[in-house]
């Protein structure tokens, strides 16, 4: 439970961070060619969403920074390779739900 509020922390902040526009992403519509796209800064928001979302629910709160460039390397691989699959089948595929 606390690592969920630091990773809604650290989103909250990285969102403050960005440019001043209002944006909504609708995850299950995202393709992975979409988000390959993004900008460095919304892809990096939508990681730390991807990370904390794939935790187990009795993690501890660390953010393992080789783990996390890992899992992104994953898949950053696996989304040029499968451009039309929607973010969320890749993402369940790589990082199964604890």
């Amino acid at each position: 439970m606390l690592f969920r509020r630091a990773a809604v922390i650290v989103v909250a902040v990285l969102a403050l961070a960005a440019p001043a526009y209002a944006q909504t992403w609708d995850l299950s519509t995202v393709t992975c060619q979409k988000f390959l796209g993004y900008d460095k800064d919304t892809v990096n928001i939508l990681l730390a969403w991807i990370d904390a979302y794939y935790r187990g629910e009795n993690d501890p709160p660390v953010i393992d920074l080789k783990k996390y460039l890992a899992n992104a390397k994953e898949l950053g691989d696996y989304c040029r390779a499968h451009p039309d699959v929607s973010l969320i089948t890749a993402t369940d595929t790589l990082f199964e739900k604890k």
